[in-house]
C-alpha cells in the first residue's frame, strides 16, 4: 500500500461519515463478546475503541500504515482504559498473523490498495477456521462527481504539470471483480453488494476538509504551498455542479462495496 503523509488530527475532525458507516456495518454483526478481532486501517482509533467494548472478553488489534495515525490512536485510547486493545503500525499487504483472529474488520481503507489479492490472502491466513471478514470500501462508481472533477483538474493548464504519468490512486471494484478475488483466496462469500450512501458535509468548509484529508492521492501531487488553492478549486467546481442545499449542506453520492465472507 502506498504511504501518504496523513494529518491524523485533521482526519479525526473530518471523518464523521466514515465513523457513522462503520457503526452501521458493525450493526450487521452478531458478536458474542469473546472474539479476537483485527481492524485493518484503524486510522485515529475511534471505531477500533468502539469494537473493543463489543468484545470485552476478547481482544482487538488495530493496524495502520500511518505512524501519525497509530500515535494518535495510542494516545487517545491507552491500555489503562482499553486493556483488550492495542495498535500497531503495519501495512495491510504484509500481515504477520497466522490463525489469530475470529473476525477481520475494515472500513474505508481497502480502496487505497491497488493489488488486493495478496491482502485478501493475508486475511485468510490470519483467520481461524470459520473466521469471518466484514469489509466496506469504495466500490465501482464511488464519488463519481468528485472523480470527474479531479480528472478534469489533471488537464487544467494550472495543474497539469503535477499529474504527468499519474495513475488513478484508488481501487473501486464491482461485485464481480471482488468475487473473483475472494474465491481465489479460499473464502466462502456470504454477502457482496454495492450500497449507495449519501455523504453530507457542512458546506464548503466541510467538503474541503474531506477533500484535504481523504483525497491525498491527488492533493499530495501538488506542492504543499499550492494545496489550499487546489482544494478550493475542486470544491468550487463541485458546488457549481451540486449546489449547497437549503440547510447549508453539501451532498456527495458514494457507492460502497460491502463484503461478508467466511473461512471455510
Amino acid at each position: 500500500m502506498k504511504r501518504y503523509q496523513w494529518n491524523a488530527q485533521d482526519y479525526e475532525k473530518h471523518s464523521l461519515a466514515q465513523q457513522k458507516w462503520a457503526r452501521e456495518l458493525l450493526d450487521k454483526l452478531s458478536l458474542h463478546g469473546t472474539e479476537d478481532v483485527l481492524d485493518i486501517g484503524c486510522g485515529d482509533g475511534k471505531v477500533t475503541a468502539e469494537i473493543s467494548r463489543l468484545v470485552s472478553k476478547g481482544t482487538i488489534v488495530g493496524i495502520d500504515n500511518s505512524s501519525s495515525m497509530i500515535a494518535l490512536a495510542s494516545k487517545r485510547y491507552p491500555p489503562k482504559d482499553y486493556p483488550n486493545l492495542s495498535f500497531h503500525e503495519m501495512d495491510a499487504g504484509n500481515l504477520l498473523f497466522h490463525e489469530c483472529f475470529d473476525l477481520i474488520f475494515s472500513n474505508a481503507t481497502l480502496h487505497w490498495v491497488k493489488n488486493q489479492q495478496p491482502v485478501i490472502e493475508g486475511f485468510f491466513k490470519g483467520l481461524r477456521q470459520k473466521g469471518k471478514i466484514l469489509l466496506q470500501l469504495g466500490g465501482k462508481g464511488n464519488a463519481a462527481e468528485i472523480v470527474s472533477i479531479l480528472s478534469g483538474m489533471q488537464t487544467d493548464p494550472e495543474w497539469q504539470s503535477y499529474f504527468e504519468k499519474f495513475d488513478f490512486p484508488f481501487f473501486f471494484p464491482g461485485t464481480d471483480e471482488y468475487e473473483s478475488i475472494l474465491l481465489k483466496s479460499g473464502f466462502k462469500i456470504n454477502r457482496l453488494e454495492l450500497i449507495p450512501k449519501d455523504m453530507v458535509h457542512a458546506g464548503k468548509t466541510g467538503l474541503e476538509g474531506w477533500i484535504r484529508t481523504t483525497w491525498l492521492g491527488y492533493t499530495q501531487q501538488v506542492p504543499a504551498e499550492k494545496r489550499d488553492k487546489f482544494v478550493d478549486a475542486i470544491s468550487t467546481k463541485y458546488i457549481e455542479r451540486t449546489p449547497i442545499d437549503s440547510k447549508g449542506r453539501l451532498h456527495v453520492q458514494m457507492l460502497r462495496l460491502e463484503v461478508e465472507a467466511e473461512k471455510k
